[in-house]
């Protein structure tokens, strides 16, 4: 492949829209499957599976289907840090996609942030342009990282003295990104399974508030907002994550320049993550939603969470926390990740 431009058009080209035609794909049948149940949860199960399919269909099926290339001949030339960015996109879609079908295989019903909308019979007719395409778009963006490195001529390469420095600190942000979120999923669910008293803020909920994701629902407040006699409010809803998400998706970039893999517009992934999360479907809508809800139902719950909020941050840790050990327990999860690819890197 001709090396091109450091910026240049046709690099979108043969990346981000390939990118919004996969997704977008994706986007329609599940779209017609939720309808078909009168599932809105649909939606999320694909926001994970979507972008793991789509990586894997750039490194290994496209490659395949389309051009006819033998499986293992394909496999077989996909370098070491593509290898890890597959292994690395498999585990963070596979685990939130686990926590999102368990979560609902307990519940047995659709996500009680959907209500709003199964009280509308009009709401399947315009999900599809209010929820299913907008978070289809979003997906194209945040999957650059993955999917360039398979179509792409790289055109910056790190220099050889930092080369394994930021390797180990892309494994570094991954894994501890990875842990939080596995910690904090853990602890919430012990938490819920005593009771669930007061606010969780201790364990990794004693760094931030929003160690991971969460139930962000931008829907409605009222009846007449859903039958239009209201304000229009544009529905995206998902299990947002926020601090180990946004640590996951940073990683990736890293690796690829590491390994002289990067092109600019990779960056655009983590991005578009990092806007999405603070400014989309944000903490800023959640946590008024929740003192919403306590303030209706639960005013010790109220209490709790201002003072949390006068606390701890929203979103990064502040300098406070150097004492915390929760926060050495994920540093020294990084670290360990690092190691023990480091290890598996010399082995194979």
């Amino acid at each position: 492949m001709a090396t091109r431009p450091l910026f240049d058009v046709g690099v979108l080209r043969d990346t981000l829209l390939p990118n919004l035609g996969f997704h977008a794909a994706l986007a329609v049948p599940v779209y017609l499957i939720g309808r078909g149940t009168d599932t809105f949860e649909a939606k999320d199960y694909l926001w994970p599976s979507g972008m793991v399919a789509n990586a894997w269909w750039s490194a290994l099926g496209r490659p395949v289907l389309l051009d006819g290339v033998p499986v293992d001949t394909v496999w077989k030339s996909i370098s070491y840090p593509g290898k890890l960015i597959l292994t690395g996109v498999t585990l963070w879609g596979g685990r939130l996609f686990y926590r999102i079908l368990s979560r609902r295989l307990k519940r047995g019903t659709d996500d009680a942030r959907y209500k709003p909308l199964h009280q509308d019979p009009k709401a399947w007719n315009s999900a599809i342009w209010k929820t299913f395409f907008p978070e289809a778009i979003v997906q194209a963006f945040i999957t650059l990282p993955f999917t360039a490195p398979f179509k792409l001529t790289p055109v910056l390469r790190c220099p050889d003295d930092a080369r394994g420095v930021l390797a180990a600190v892309a494994v570094g942000l991954f894994s501890a990104g990875f842990a939080l979120e596995v910690l904090a999923d853990f602890q919430l669910d012990n938490h819920k399974q005593r009771g669930d008293e007061g606010i969780l803020t201790d364990g990794v909920w004693s760094i931030v508030r929003h160690p991971k994701y969460v139930a962000v629902s931008h829907v409605p407040k009222s009846a007449s907002q859903i039958r239009g006699t209201g304000p229009t409010v544009a529905v995206l809803m998902r299990p947002i994550s926020y601090l180990g998400d946004t640590l996951l998706h940073a990683s990736f970039p890293i690796l690829l320049f590491a390994y002289d893999l990067l092109n600019p517009y990779t960056l655009l992934g983590p991005l578009a993550n990092w806007y999405f999360l603070r400014h989309v479907g944000g903490d800023k809508e959640n946590e008024a939603s929740q003192e919403e809800r306590y303030r209706a139902e639960d005013p010790v719950k109220l209490l709790e969470f201002t003072e949390y909020k006068m606390e701890k941050n929203s979103f990064w840790p502040s300098p406070n926390e150097v004492a915390n050990k929760w926060l050495w327990a994920v540093i020294g999860a990084g670290a360990a990740g690092s190691v023990l690819e480091m290890f598996v890197r010399a082995r194979f």
